[in-house]
C-alpha cells in the first residue's frame, strides 16, 4: 500500500491526522525561523538605507573641505536697461585668487575673421570656369601657420570650386566658401570667410602657378610679394572693450586677465546713449555668498535627513502594536550619533569664530541642527550670524570646515569614511547580517529534512494502524456474516 492511499483500508481520516500532527510540529519552528530571517532582512534593508543617507552626508561635507572652494569669488555683472532675464554685451568669470573691486566695462567692437569677395563681373554665374589650366591655390591664415591647397583642375566651375575648399584635407580652421548670385551684372561672388579672429590674422589666397585667370581669386603670386587687388578684402579685427576709461583689446570675443583673475566673454557691442556714447556695464567682483550658503545649508539638510534615519532605526515600540526599529538600541549606531554631535560641537581654534554657532548652525531640541529665524539667547538668529559671519569673517567660515588642525568637515569626512568606505563598519555589520542569513538558510534545510524523516515515521506508524484497523473490520463483518446477524 502507498504513503498516499494511507487511511483506505480502515476509513479512518489518517492522512489528515498526519497532516496536522506534521503542522503542529512545524508551525513553532517555522515561525520562529521566520521571525529570525524577517529580523535579519530588516537589518540588511536598514543599514543599506543608513550607508545610502551617510554617503549623501560625506558628499555634502566633502563640497566644504576644500578652503578653494568655499572663498569662491563671484563675478556679477549689472546691464543698464535690460530686463533680469536679458543677456547683456558680455559675460564674466572671477577665479578664487581675484580681487574684489567694481567696475565699468562697455564693448565698442567684436572680435571678427577675416572676408574675401571676387570682383563684380569676374564670373557671371556658378558654371562659370575659373581656370584654363591646371594649377592649384593655397589658403594662409597669416602668421599662424595654419594653410591647406586646393587643386585646381582646367575647366572647373566656380560651384565647385567652392566644394572644394569647403571639403579640403587641412581646412580645420574655420575657412568657408559660398557663392552669392547677384542677380545683376555683377554677376556672381564667391566668397570667403574666415573664423580666425584679431588683427593681422587675415586670410590670403596664393597662386601657387601664376595662372593668370586664377588672379580673379587669388590675393597674392607665388612668391606672396605682389597682390592682385582683384578680390575684395575686409581685414580680421580684434575685439576691443572700455574698462574704467582704460581701452583693450583682444584676438578673440574673450578677454582674459585683462583684469587680474578674471576673464569677460563680449557677445554684442554696447548700446550708446543720445550723444553716441557707449553706455558701460557693472562688474562686480566679490565673495560668492550664495554659493558658501548653499554649501552650508546643504549640510544641515544632509545631517538632519540622516539623523532622521537613524532615529527611524533606532526607535522603541511605545506600545506592545508597535514594532522597534530594525537597529533599537545598536551599539554602533549610538557610536554614530554621538561621534557626529562631538565633531559638529567642538571648538577649531584655527579659526576666529571657533564653533558652528557662530555661523548660525546649532542644536535643535529634537537634537538636529537648525539655522533658526528667530533670536538665540540674545546672539541673535541663525541666519543674522550666518549673514553677519559671511560679511566680516568671510575666510574664517573655511578655516572653521577645513583647518588641517581639526577642522570640522576634514574630522567628519574621515569620521564617516570608517564606515562608509569598502570594508568599512557598515559593509562589516552588511556582511556579519548576510552570513546569519546564510546560516539560518542552512538552518531551514535542515529542519525540512527532519520533517521529512518525521513524516515518514507517522505515516509508517498509521499505515501499521490502518492495516490492523482493515483486517478487524474485515474479521468482524465474516463473523457478522456467519452468524446471521
Amino acid at each position: 500500500m502507498s504513503i498516499s492511499s494511507i487511511g483506505v483500508g480502515s476509513g479512518l481520516d489518517l492522512s489528515g491526522l498526519v497532516t496536522q500532527l506534521l503542522e503542529a510540529e512545524r508551525a513553532p519552528k517555522q515561525a520562529r525561523l521566520d521571525e529570525q530571517e524577517e529580523n535579519i532582512e530588516s537589518v540588511i534593508s536598514a543599514i543599506g538605507s543608513l550607508k545610502s543617507k551617510m554617503d549623501e552626508f560625506q558628499t555634502a561635507v566633502d563640497d566644504l573641505r576644500e578652503s578653494s572652494d568655499l572663498q569662491n569669488r563671484k563675478a556679477v555683472v549689472s546691464h543698464p536697461s535690460l530686463e533680469e532675464d536679458e543677456e547683456g554685451p558680455f559675460t564674466a568669470e572671477a577665479s578664487n585668487s581675484a580681487t574684489k573691486g567694481s567696475y565699468k566695462i562697455s564693448i565698442e567692437q567684436l572680435a571678427e575673421g577675416s572676408r574675401l569677395q571676387t570682383a563684380d563681373g569676374a564670373f557671371a554665374n556658378s558654371s562659370a570656369s575659373v581656370s584654363d589650366a591646371d594649377g592649384s591655390l593655397t589658403f594662409k591664415i597669416g602668421a599662424t601657420g595654419d594653410s591647406f591647397t586646393v587643386n585646381v583642375t582646367a575647366g572647373m566651375t566656380l560651384a565647385q570650386l567652392r566644394s572644394a575648399v569647403n571639403s579640403a584635407t587641412g581646412n580645420d580652421f574655420g575657412i568657408n566658401a559660398s557663392i552669392v548670385d547677384t542677380g545683376t551684372a555683377a554677376g556672381a561672388k564667391l566668397v570667403f570667410t574666415s573664423e580666425t579672429t584679431g588683427a593681422g590674422n587675415d586670410l590670403s589666397i596664393v597662386n601657387d602657378n601664376d595662372i593668370a585667370a586664377l588672379q580673379q581669386i587669388a590675393t597674392t603670386d607665388s612668391s606672396e610679394t605682389t597682390s592682385y587687388g582683384n578680390v575684395s578684402i575686409e581685414a580680421a579685427k580684434n575685439a576691443k572693450a572700455d574698462i574704467d576709461g582704460i581701452k583693450v583689446e583682444s584676438e578673440s570675443n574673450e578677454f582674459e586677465n585683462v583684469i587680474e583673475n578674471v576673464s569677460f566673454e563680449a557677445s554684442e557691442v554696447s548700446s550708446k546713449d543720445a550723444q553716441g556714447e557707449f553706455i558701460p556695464s557693472t562688474l562686480d567682483i566679490g565673495y560668492d555668498k550664495d554659493g558658501l550658503k548653499n554649501q552650508i545649508t546643504e549640510f544641515v539638510d544632509k545631517y538632519n535627513s540622516m539623523m532622521s534615519t537613524i532615529e527611524t532605526m533606532t526607535r522603541y515600540g511605545s506600545s506592545e502594536l508597535e514594532d522597534d526599529g530594525a537597529l533599537a538600541g545598536d551599539f554602533m549606531i549610538r557610536g554614530i550619533q554621538s561621534g557626529l554631535s562631538n565633531i559638529v560641537s567642538r571648538q577649531v581654534s584655527d579659526s576666529a569664530l571657533g564653533t558652528l554657532f557662530q555661523i548660525g548652525i546649532s542644536f535643535g531640541d529634537d537634537s538636529k541642527l537648525e539655522i533658526t529665524e528667530s533670536d538665540e539667547y540674545g546672539f541673535g538668529s541663525g541666519q543674522e550670524r550666518l549673514d553677519e559671519a559671511m560679511d566680516d569673517n568671510f575666510d574664517d567660515i573655511a578655516a572653521l570646515f577645513t583647518s588641517e588642525n581639526g577642522g570640522i568637515a576634514n574630522l567628519m569626512y574621515d569620521f564617516l569614511d570608517e564606515y562608509t568606505k569598502f570594508g568599512g563598519l557598515l559593509k562589516s555589520r552588511e556582511d556579519g547580517a548576510k552570513g546569519e542569513k546564510e546560516l539560518l538558510t542552512e538552518e531551514r534545510e535542515r529542519f525540512e529534512l527532519r520533517m521529512l524523516d518525521y513524516e515518514s515515521v507517522l505515516r509508517d506508524r498509521y499505515i501499521g494502524l490502518d492495516l490492523t484497523v482493515a483486517k478487524l473490520q474485515r474479521t468482524g463483518n465474516a463473523l457478522t456474516a456467519s452468524l446471521g446477524f
